[in-house]
């Protein structure tokens, strides 16, 4: 046959999450006057809404305000994983915290893990959850120590788990880690039934609302963007990026990162199993069921974000791994996720300060939000309750461990600084007229650096390339259609729009 008669597999136009594409999520009004609630928790994530049920099923009063829709950040994005299994991390977590407070982080992870499951058993709730086995598997020499001090971690830590040298994979591997019956799900549709439950048990969601500021306090305020408030005895920040700071720089103690999926119909079958390497370039993978036919996920290929290549050469490099291994017959979707890693790599969870004991925070999951923000709920609920838990000084905000931290927030705020300067001294050449449609890139604008987008019908959007945060200059996102700030992780959309924080300023829009 002639190469040219070969269909071609090509990546879909637009990026799409498969789990918000087959759920029909409830919608919800904006807040439009000042209410008075026990908690008010702002972010409707995984975090946010499993807080909200928590908390409204003891009978308090409850409002969730979200700036977009309703999960449509990264619980709306994630590869939906449910395990401890974090990557290479326990023999790391504890030579630099020690084997109590390592175990700690495991215990943690694995209740959450067991709250999904008897709540998905109990309310009989629909959302393709299955056992599965995850794995962590290396082809490069250089891991395969790391392989074995990590299940000798496993060992000292009770973790179910074996040392192997091979997998159910097609393709072969130099070592693996295997921890034993964890699982994967419809993170949208179990979701999707626990929002159901807030509003049966009394609670009030707003969708399109967002948070700018907190009036301490007791009771506290949460402000509005529109000027309305909601007064509480408690306010849980769950907006990935802290969107009440309070003076602890988060934006100094972590770093944005973004990773791509594909879903793939494959002509090879999928073993079963989820899988991740060890080195980079990194892959994960993980089954789908979609309308009675198997979809394998294949995701990773993990960068800073607003730094690296052309972003949809990410999605290329997955296309290739897929169709290396698996053979491809479609990409049905592709998607995006941006997560938050802390210099210690443990979650920040809890009050914000120690003088201000009613805000608390959840954030820095660092790519396993599934199980680390359902920790984050079922701690949040132990504290707003006043009750013990172990887990509270492990992932208590205000913390600054010595190792790695320190070293950590000087390697990362130097690479701020440098992304910093690269953006004022950058050279631009380009002019808005030469943009096709569908095109972006950086510009030069009355002698000015710009950033233009010409859409699919020829109308040209011009923004102030300078980030609203602390002044970085934002790069263009092809794979995405966005300015994203290569500092701290700010995104925004062609039109200037905010779509991740830490800032929640837009991006000035500019005229020819």
């Amino acid at each position: 046959m002639d190469m040219k008669q070969i269909p071609q597999v090509s990546l879909p136009q637009y990026p799409e999450s498969y789990w918000l594409a087959s759920s029909n999520i409830p919608r919800f009004p904006q807040l439009t006057k000042d209410i008075h609630v026990d908690v008010a928790i702002v972010g409707a994530g995984i975090t946010g809404i499993t807080t909200a049920y928590l908390l409204s099923k003891q009978g308090l009063k409850v409002a969730v305000i979200e700036a977009g829709q309703m999960l449509s950040g990264t619980t709306g994005h994630t590869t939906a994983k449910i395990t401890a299994q974090h990557g290479l991390i326990y023999d790391e977590f504890i030579s630099n915290f020690g084997e109590e407070q390592t175990k700690l982080y495991y215990e943690a992870n694995q209740q959450a893990f067991q709250f999904i499951k008897e709540t998905v058993d109990q309310q009989h709730i629909s959302c393709d959850f299955t056992h599965e086995d995850a794995y962590i598997y290396t082809n490069s020499a250089n891991y395969v120590e790391k392989m074995t001090m990590e299940i000798n971690a496993y060992k000292k830590l009770g973790i179910i788990g074996d040392y192997l040298e091979q997998t159910p994979l097609p393709f072969p591997i130099k070592a693996a880690v295997v921890m034993k019956n964890q699982a994967q799900f419809n993170p949208v549709s179990y979701l999707t039934h626990l929002i159901q439950q807030i509003v049966k048990q009394g609670g009030q969601i707003f969708e399109h609302t967002t948070a700018v500021n907190v009036e301490k306090g007791r009771p506290a305020t949460v402000v509005t963007k529109a000027g309305y408030k909601i007064s509480c005895h408690y306010v849980v920040s769950c907006s990935h990026f802290p969107f009440y700071d309070g003076w602890e720089f988060y934006f100094a103690k972590m770093y944005a990162e973004r990773s791509y999926v594909l879903g793939v119909k494959t002509e090879r079958a999928y073993p079963g199993g989820m899988y991740l390497n060890a080195e980079e370039p990194n892959r994960s993978l993980r089954s789908a069921m979609v309308n009675g036919e198997r979809m394998v996920l294949v995701g990773g290929e993990s960068h800073k974000t607003g730094q690296g290549i052309c972003t949809i050469k990410h999605y290329e490099a997955l296309k290739h791994f897929a169709k290396e291994h698996f053979g491809l017959k479609e990409i049905s979707y592709r998607w995006s996720a941006q997560d938050l890693v802390t210099l210690d790599k443990l979650p920040y969870i809890g009050q914000n300060q120690a003088d201000t004991p009613n805000i608390l925070v959840a954030t820095g999951y660092k790519k396993w939000g599934m199980t680390t923000g359902t920790a984050a709920a079922l701690l949040i609920e132990k504290l707003v309750m006043d009750k013990e838990s172990p887990y509270q000084e492990l992932f208590k905000p205000e913390r600054f461990h010595a190792n790695p931290g320190i070293k950590n927030f000087v390697v990362q705020n130097v690479d701020v600084a440098k992304h910093l300067i690269a953006g004022k001294l950058e050279m631009i050449y380009r002019k808005p007229e030469e943009l096709g449609n569908d095109e972006g890139a950086v510009v030069k604008v009355n002698g000015s650096r710009a950033g233009a987008y010409r859409d699919q019908q020829g109308d040209l959007y011009l923004v102030d390339t300078t980030c609203t945060h602390m002044g970085c200059e934002v790069e263009w996102n092809l794979a995405e259609r966005t300015w994203d700030c290569p500092c701290h992780g700010s995104r925004f959309s062609y039109q200037g729009e905010v779509l991740e924080g830490p800032t929640d300023k837009p991006l000035k829009s500019l005229q020819m």
